[in-house]
């Protein structure tokens, strides 16, 4: 069985797929970009307040859902510029502390947008 998750504390999709979708104890968030999720409009300049504004908006789709960030096991990172890594990792740091997921990050040539950085995450949702 599969559930469409969906919240307004999150931005919109904004080409043909949802936030996140969740097949049995598997939560699967899409990419996440740093839109602001009330006006639609990319947050920040700098790769730090856009990296926060991601993991606010996968933050809003896991608990939507009814999970944590500590549920997350795997992230996917597209960072715009390998130069941005330091900065990306300190924030990143921030919002999963010492219990890291998985990660894969590359650098990419162009994002939607434009924006500098985009995530997406695989959760895990036990009744732990």
């Amino acid at each position: 069985m599969k559930t469409i998750i969906k919240t307004d504390r999150a931005p919109r999709a904004i080409g043909p797929y949802s936030q996140a979708v969740k097949v049995g104890d598997l939560l699967f968030v899409s990419g996440q970009i740093p839109l602001d999720p009330q006006s639609g409009k990319i947050v920040g300049a700098d790769i730090a307040a856009q990296t926060r504004q991601v993991l606010q908006n996968l933050q809003a789709i896991i608990e939507a859902s009814g999970g944590q960030l500590q549920h997350v096991v795997e992230c996917t990172c597209f960072l715009k510029d390998m130069n941005h890594f330091a900065d990306f990792n300190a924030v990143y740091t921030e919002y999963f502390g010492t219990i890291l997921p998985a990660r894969k990050c590359v650098e990419v040539s162009r994002l939607p947008r434009d924006v500098l950085v985009e995530i997406a995450a695989t959760c895990y949702m036990s009744e732990d």
